[in-house]
């Protein structure tokens, strides 16, 4: 259902022209898909699509302290964070260490980063980091946020002709030696300057290295988006975005974590420096890991021609005794068989034993995987 609040990202326009069925997601009108899901699903395991992810949050951030203040309030620890390269997620936590959200940071200069925060927190989340600059006794000469979503776009090539596909939009040649997570600044493509260019993603293609983003304007977005799709890439949506990262068991803020979710409970380990103490949080993530915790975070797939989807809050039981609850769940094409997430009591998370999930008053088995799970 189409709220009608919702705002709109800024290629709405475009996105109808390509046939995208629009709905909301985190308070922004978007396409949900282009017709068929799950051949944007395969098409980026096997080809290439293009996103349009400009529903994302995007800020610059300026000031003369902004490793200090970063080292405060995320949950890594920067100390080997350099020009050039993004951060790989860290945490904003709360006080009790439950998880706000999941931001990617963009070391483009000294004294300038960029970031991109989930769709939901987009205002939140420069709230929470403003009230923490003031809280630490930082300027707004050391730390300054500006909100530049509204006026650029956020472009995601996947799959494994990603690379193809930019190289015939004129991307820089040496885009191809890029690593996992690394961007060039102020990259030409399509005969036009885009704020970056850089090898990563959402849909577990960046970690096989075929995962592209480009970070540009709105009218240079808009070219992009269509000259992908006239070079083969497929137009994709949030649904098959949303089922890629479930196979790969990308956690989703708002379903699979939240304020009270702590870090170890999710098993979210990539966003953590174990033993940093000195940040928001901090202190409470470690006291988790120290005594431990009553549940975790496992991904899991029913049997075979079960085509039901696990949706969020079903109850999970291992025989009549209910052990936890699924937060997300899809069909994976790739494993042709209906895949999910959720949180079981710490007594019953043993990979690769059953446990039976309650779907509309019917109990399916499932199987408990590790991720990926593909």
């Amino acid at each position: 259902m189409v709220i009608k609040t919702a705002k709109e990202v800024p290629l709405i326009d475009l996105q109808r022209q390509f046939g995208g069925n629009l709905g909301e997601f985190g308070g922004w009108l978007t396409s949900m898909d282009y017709g068929n899901p799950m051949e944007e699903h395969l098409a980026t395991r096997t080809s290439v699509s293009v996103f349009d992810v400009s529903h994302m949050g995007r800020y610059v951030i300026r000031g003369k302290k902004l490793y200090e203040f970063f080292q405060r309030v995320g949950s890594k620890d920067l100390r080997k964070f350099r020009e050039g390269f993004m951060s790989g997620p860290i945490l904003l936590l709360n006080d009790n260490g439950g998880i706000k959200d999941d931001v990617m940071l963009y070391y483009l200069r000294d004294g300038e980063w960029l970031a991109v925060v989930n769709a939901p927190n987009v205002v939140s989340d420069r709230e929470w980091l403003e009230s923490l600059r003031d809280r630490f006794g930082f300027s707004s000469d050391d730390v300054t946020i500006n909100d530049v979503t509204a006026t650029t776009t956020l472009i995601a090539i996947q799959g494994p002709k990603a690379l193809d596909v930019l190289e015939e939009l004129g991307a820089p040649s040496d885009i191809k030696d890029l690593r996992i997570l690394q961007f060039i600044p102020k990259a030409e493509v399509l005969g036009e300057e885009a704020t970056l260019v850089s090898r990563s993603g959402w849909t577990g293609e960046e970690v096989r290295s075929y995962g592209f983003e480009v970070w540009t304007s709105v009218e240079h977005g808009a070219r992009i988006f269509k000259k992908a799709i006239e070079a083969g890439a497929k137009p994709a949506g949030l649904i098959a975005r949303d089922s890629l990262r479930l196979e790969v068991g990308y956690l989703l803020v708002g379903e699979d974590m939240d304020e009270s979710t702590n870090p170890i409970e999710a098993r979210y380990w990539l966003p953590l420096t174990l033993g940093k103490t000195d940040c928001v949080g901090c202190d409470k993530v470690m006291e988790a890991y120290e005594k431990g915790v009553n549940k975790v975070r496992v991904g899991f797939k029913l049997k075979k021609g079960d085509r039901t989807i696990p949706r969020h809050r079903n109850k999970i039981f291992a025989g009549g005794t209910e052990v936890g609850y699924v937060t997300s769940g899809t069909y994976s094409p790739i494993l042709k068989r209906s895949v999910g997430m959720g949180y079981v009591k710490s007594t019953h998370a043993y990979i690769g034993f059953k446990l039976q999930i309650e779907i509309r008053n019917k109990l399916h088995e499932a199987k408990i995987l590790d991720f990926p799970m593909i």
